[in-house]
């Protein structure tokens, strides 16, 4: 065992997870983070020594120094620690390299594709653990049941999702690899389609002896990668509304309400055809897919298929993925991730299916001013389905602003009428604003990558002020 291994950004999606298992697993943890946090409270519960802001000193905990330091890409290459650690020459691991290790001695089975793959990782997950596989897993984001992103099981099996953002995904050696679509995307990365495509067909000679493709071929991407495989010797299973192989699961049918999603399969098992009737409680078409995958996939893991089948029906959903945070004055608020046009799309016409005789309010915060700058038309296009539209500032996470890129970029080509339609740059008036845009039955959702997601509670209570009612908390039922 390593004598402590320390996590620069210990806070952050992936990494909490990898400190998550290192602790599960007995081993000695310490890391730091720009700020104090709920994920870093709740590590430090489990034993992790953790500092605020990043300093040389936080790598001599006790007066020793760690063993490994491990780094995610967003860490700057001048940051004190890591700089610190490559002076000294403490090993340093990449997050990728660090999760490809604890991988190490399972049946490993990683989601990728450009939209997604929180979902289905979270889906799969929560399905084996119903068939009482205990599998080890590492996820962007929380279970909504247990409220975590990261476990280390005893059931052999290690379920990841592979991010494809920065090509790190190329770490892990697969048994079963899901890919849901491939889409341009991060090309501030990869700097062209190309290049972003063509690091799903490396991954593809990551798959170990043996192992499957599961693919989404509804999306012309992944349907090409698949091909691609086919003609390398890989077995794929293929899963969507169009495919007629005998190892492919057909989507026969989707039926959405209250909340819910159902979908009647044809696919194979154990060699012979089956008609299945999945039930998938979020809704969405796009989750009724991502159900689909990680169904194939438990079944390449040799779950049972009625287990994997009742497990995708309990599954609770994951933060930030279409979450209801409350309802005040009759008017329900979610909160949604997506920050992609593809992922937009898909989303709002989920959201849709929510609407009764109300209307449809949507708070988009833009990620990034590269993907601001490529894809704004294709924003403008879905959000147009909004009834109000609010289009806050980009979030520019680790971007530097780009001259003539901001979120009017998108508010100006929104195709509805100018007064649907709501720039606001700052912030702290976007409560107020919506407040004042809603009526009862009114369904509010924000939507977006970056701090968007601080404003349910402040739309609510903004609300609730106006109208005197009574705000149901964050989870309650929405029915």
């Amino acid at each position: 065992m390593l004598r402590r291994v320390h996590l620069v950004g210990i806070g952050g999606a992936g990494m909490s997870g990898i400190a998550r298992i290192l602790l599960a697993r007995g081993q000695s943890v310490s890391g730091s983070d720009a700020r104090d946090s709920r994920t870093v409270l709740a590590l430090r519960t489990q034993g992790a020594l953790i500092g605020i802001g990043h300093h040389e000193d936080n790598l001599d905990q006790h007066g020793r120094e760690p063993s490994a330091v491990v780094v995610s890409t967003a860490i700057d290459t001048d940051n004190p620690e890591l700089r610190a650690a490559r002076e000294r020459g403490i090993p340093v691991l990449g997050r990728a390299e660090a999760l490809a290790a604890l991988m190490r001695g399972h049946r490993v089975a990683c989601v990728t594709g450009t939209h997604g793959k929180t979902s289905t990782t979270s889906m799969l997950t929560v399905a084996l653990q119903h068939c009482k596989l205990d599998p080890s897993f590492a996820i962007g984001g929380d279970l909504n049941d247990s409220g975590a992103n990261a476990h280390h099981g005893e059931g052999g099996v290690f379920v990841a999702e592979a991010d494809e953002s920065d090509g790190s995904f190329l770490e892990f050696s697969p048994e079963v690899a899901v890919v849901t679509n491939v889409e341009a995307d991060h090309l501030d990365h990869h700097g062209s389609t190309e290049a972003y495509t063509g690091v799903f067909e490396r991954f593809l000679e990551r798959v170990g002896p043996g192992g499957v493709l599961i693919a989404g071929v509804d999306d012309p991407g992944a349907a090409l990668l698949a091909d691609r495989a086919e003609r390398q010797g890989l077995r794929v299973r293929r899963y969507g509304t169009d495919v007629t192989g005998e190892s492919d699961a057909l989507i026969a049918a989707y039926r959405s309400g209250h909340g819910r999603g159902s979908v009647e399969l044809r696919l194979r098992v154990e060699d012979r055809p089956r008609s299945v009737e999945l039930e998938v409680s979020v809704p969405g078409e796009h989750m009724a897919g991502n159900a689909v995958a990680a169904l194939l996939a438990g079944l390449e893991l040799g779950a049972p298929l009625e287990g994997l089948v009742e497990g995708l029906a309990a599954f609770g959903g994951v933060r930030r993925r279409f979450e209801f945070k409350g309802r005040a004055d009759g008017v329900r608020v979610y909160d949604d991730y997506a920050h992609h046009p593809t992922e937009v799309r898909a989303q709002l016409r989920a959201a849709r299916t929510e609407v009764d005789s109300g209307r449809m309010v949507v708070v988009f915060q833009p990620h990034l001013f590269s993907r601001t700058a490529a894809f704004a038309e294709e924003f403008a296009r879905e959000l147009a389905v909004a009834d109000e539209l609010v289009v806050l500032d980009v979030y520019g996470a680790r971007e530097q602003p780009r001259p003539g890129v901001s979120g009017a970029l998108i508010a100006d080509a929104v195709p509805l009428p100018a007064e649907r339609v709501h720039y606001e740059p700052s912030i702290t008036e976007v409560a107020p604003l919506v407040a004042g845009l809603v009526r009862p039955g009114d369904v509010v959702l924000t939507m977006g990558a970056g701090d968007v997601t601080m404003l349910a509670p402040e739309i609510l209570a903004e609300i609730d002020n106006r109208s005197a009612g009574t705000a149901v908390p964050d989870g309650s039922d929405p029915s």
